[in-house]
């Protein structure tokens, strides 16, 4: 990824969004902080160079690495950030899921009905972390279409602790990677525009 963003910065290369699957690993981000990687030796655990704290990372979860050239197309590093969430909002449209911002936490969330305390029951889907060097962005977003939620346990995901993790497939969509990966593509061209 660093060698396909320097290219792109240098004009040398187009744009590219790589869609990935990774093993199970934990991976840190700038603002990670230690007490919230509950268990070190669980799984391996990278330092990220992205913004944000501890996310998981594995088999059943989408991850797509979006290196563009913020300068070319005219985006700020928030408003860039806003159109990530955009995207993942509308992909999630995509299966009838409806996906939202919440003030003050990063990722898109889902309400999942009362909680029996008088608030709501709400749970993260899909998590975004960004670096942006010389106006190219790198890093990404992470959908959870069906991974191993319990794999989230050794660590505060985003160093949230007080709400869930959830999944396509954890919310009853039988939805298939190929199937988000024909969405992914889609949507991304209405938010975006195209690659290259």
């Amino acid at each position: 990824m660093e060698a396909r963003v320097a290219t792109i910065r240098a004009g040398q290369a187009p744009e590219w969004v790589w869609l990935v699957e990774h093993p199970p690993l934990y991976t840190a981000g700038t603002s990670a902080k230690v007490q919230d990687l509950l268990s070190p030796d669980r799984f391996p655990v990278y330092d990220a160079g992205r913004g944000g704290q501890y996310t998981y990372h594995g088999p059943g979860q989408r991850v797509a690495y979006v290196m563009l050239d913020l300068r070319a197309r005219k985006l700020g590093v928030r408003d860039y950030v806003c159109r990530l969430e955009d995207w993942i909002i509308a992909t999630l449209a995509t299966f009838g899921l409806r996906g939202e911002r919440r003030d003050g936490r990063i990722g898109i969330w889902v309400d999942r009905g009362p909680n029996g305390l008088g608030g709501r029951r709400e749970e993260k889907i899909a998590a975004l972390g960004v670096r942006v060097r010389r106006w190219v962005s790198f890093h990404g977003i992470a959908i959870n279409v069906e991974p191993d939620l319990s794999h989230f346990g050794g660590i505060v995901p985003c160093g949230i602790a007080e709400h869930g993790v959830t999944s396509l497939v954890d919310l009853g969509y039988p939805v298939a990677m190929e199937d988000v990966d024909v969405a992914l593509r889609r949507t991304f061209g209405e938010i975006f525009g195209p690659v290259g």
